[in-house]
């Protein structure tokens, strides 16, 4: 196993970052820091936030100043306040066995004048916000001549800020001969062209693929209709009762509001945005950092260079413009080794948005159902019983107050009591779910395939429910429906004029369109089959078994068929109350069928089948 010292790290450092918990490099720092140490070309590293960058570049870059000297030596651009301060705290922990060095943060929104006296002292290496060092470059304060390093820290984020023009007025000022390292996480054009113009030679490290999201990351998504998404949020944040993460809407507007309809309902969420002051930044960030908030709505640009351990989910409310904004979103979580979920809850017009995320990301989202309210109430019940389970008893602390709350509660059995103690905690959550509608959107197309399902579904139920006898009965099959004129006198009438002995005892009749399934007593299903076996209902030879509970019968065509067109069949067809009496052959029916035509025709004054009225022909016979 590679090391830190096989690296060629030195020994001061070696014992700073042993005492951190160092153990083996990670992949970026196992390339990048041998390559500061031995080589003269530049170095451009392409890896997600949280991979190591920063103790890639670090140790070399201090492991190089030459504390002797109180001149600058080395530069480190970071995009945001929070990141320039995270940065400036890594290396400081870094340098602790590191006599005479001075690392000083220099970012907006802090008194000038304070940093001003800072760098008048000398200081060799500044961690600097690319306005406020241009701005101290401009006044005389900071000199960059004897700089031998430079590092632009989540360059393509620099980018996305505006920076560039920034970017390359303090490059201006730096010598020619010192080593340029840039690091970001994504290469967009403007990014290469500034490798290509400053850097000498660079020798490009890329960990994972280009433009890729980080492998530790799993990324859903839930579709809800866009009035439902705080709805959504809110379910999901209740099924998962552990999260701590970042929620990230597009507008400051958006963050604050969400911020504030979530603490309403109870939740630990506070808004991160531009409209708050530097110190209300400051007191959200330490809330956040320790854990005192669970949720934390941002803006992209917010949210820029914050440096969170831990963070479990990361939440898009909304899909940002920029594809490469999602990987900077989604690589807040699973760092260093660690696991994370990005979630993205989109409506039906932002489908082909996150197609195009999951081509630049070359990872493809799991849809997810929203929560549904009972697995809601299971996962908090869960988390409530770890939670007592976990819990820290005092036992020395507790030991006077218990008696007299026994004594109050004494009249209560165990599962009486851990009742009441749910209900205290759950009472409001089961309230709020009752009856709560279902969230997830589901397309048309996809609502009919559904549909279809679920009646297939039913209707396969049905049918092996029909094949099934009631008990002491037993299920027969005849090939005859309601579309043969097939009904429930005609089969009892079937059945008694083919049956010879003892009365069959019928049970339930199903009559189906094509087709027919009724119970006998147990013991005649043979006697009834056999008698019904080639049995004549009007031309239609009748075909009958013993129905098997796992055949399915639906458009079963067994048995033969005279054929006929649709006049005749359904003129051969009895009505019920037809069906009640006797039975007539084929040519009777017909007979008494052509009797009544001329009877009718008679009365209404027709000869020999002519289709004329009898005045008219009178008046025809009378003109002849």
């Amino acid at each position: 196993m590679t090391t830190f010292k096989d690296l060629g790290v030195r020994e001061d450092l070696l014992r700073a970052i042993g005492e951190m918990g160092y153990v083996a490099p990670m992949p970026i720092q196992e390339k990048v820091i041998p390559h500061l140490l031995n080589e003269s070309t530049d170095v451009v590293g392409l890896a997600q936030t949280g991979t190591g960058k920063t103790a890639a570049f670090g140790l070399p870059t201090l492991q190089r100043v030459d504390t002797l000297s109180l001149a600058t030596q080395a530069i480190i651009l970071d995009p945001t306040r929070e990141l320039c301060m995270q940065t400036c705290s890594d290396l400081n922990d870094y340098a602790k066995y590191i006599d005479g060095l001075r690392i000083l943060p220099v970012y907006g929104g802090s008194s000038i004048d304070v940093q001003i006296r800072a760098l008048r002292k000398g200081v060799q290496i500044i961690v600097a916000t690319p306005g406020r060092l241009l701005d101290l470059i401009r006044r005389g304060e900071v000199k960059l001549q004897e700089v031998n390093t430079v590092i632009l820290d989540e360059a393509d984020e620099m980018l996305n800020m505006g920076f560039v023009d920034d970017i390359n007025a303090i490059l201006e000022h730096v010598p020619d001969t010192r080593k340029m390292l840039m690091f970001s996480a994504t290469m967009p054009p403007e990014i290469a062209e500034i490798a290509h113009r400053y850097m000498h030679e660079p020798k490009e490290y890329v960990i994972g693929t280009r433009n890729e999201g980080s492998a530790n990351v799993r990324h859903l998504y839930y579709m809800v209709r866009a009035n439902d998404k705080y709805l959504a949020l809110k379910r999901i944040c209740d099924y998962l009762p552990r999260i701590y993460g970042i929620i990230f809407c597009r507008t400051r507007a958006m963050a604050q509001e969400i911020a504030t309809q979530l603490i309403e309902d109870g939740y630990d969420a506070d808004a991160l945005h531009g409209d708050l002051s530097q110190a209300q930044r400051d007191a959200v960030m330490k809330k956040f950092r320790e854990r005192n908030l669970q949720l934390l709505v941002a803006t992209d640009v917010a949210a820029r260079g914050l440096d969170v351990d831990n963070l479990t989910h990361i939440i898009s409310y909304s899909l940002p413009d920029d594809n490469a904004v999602y990987n900077h979103r989604s690589g807040r979580t699973g760092r260093a080794g660690k696991t994370g979920v990005s979630i993205a809850i989109i409506h039906s017009r932002e489908r082909n948005k996150l197609r195009d995320i999951e081509k630049h990301i070359g990872k493809a989202f799991e849809r997810c159902e929203v929560p549904k309210p009972k697995a809601i109430i299971e996962k908090q019940l869960f988390n409530l019983a770890d939670r007592l389970e976990k819990v820290e008893v005092k036992e020395s602390d507790i030991a006077e107050f218990l008696p007299p709350v026994l004594k109050k509660l004494s009249w209560l059995d165990s599962e009486d009591l851990l009742k009441r103690l749910l209900s205290l905690e759950f009472n409001r959550l089961l309230e709020y779910y009752q009856g709560a509608p279902e969230l997830d959107y589901v397309p048309e197309k996809e609502k009919e395939k559904r549909k279809k399902a679920t009646y297939d579904k039913t209707r396969g139920a049905q049918e092996k429910d029909r094949r099934t006898a009631e008990e002491g009965y037993e299920r027969v099959f005849v090939n005859a429906g309601k579309a043969d004129g097939f009904f429930a006198p005609t089969l009892i009438d079937l059945i008694n004029k083919n049956t010879h002995g003892e009365r069959v005892e019928l049970g339930r009749i199903d009559l189906l369109t094509n087709y027919s399934l009724f119970d006998v007593k147990a013991g005649d299903a043979k006697r009834v089959v056999r008698a019904l076996k080639n049995a004549d209902f009007f031309g239609k030879r009748i075909y009958a078994e013993a129905a098997s509970p796992h055949k399915d019968y639906a458009g079963e065509t067994q048995g033969t068929e005279i054929k006929l067109n649709r006049k005749e069949r359904r003129r051969l067809q009895f009505s019920e109350k037809e069906q009640h009496g006797k039975r007539r052959s084929r040519k009777d029916f017909r007979d008494e069928r052509a009797e009544r035509r001329t009877r009718r025709d008679a009365e209404r004054g027709f000869k020999g089948g002519g289709k004329r009225r009898a005045g008219n022909f009178d008046k025809f016979s009378k003109k002849r």
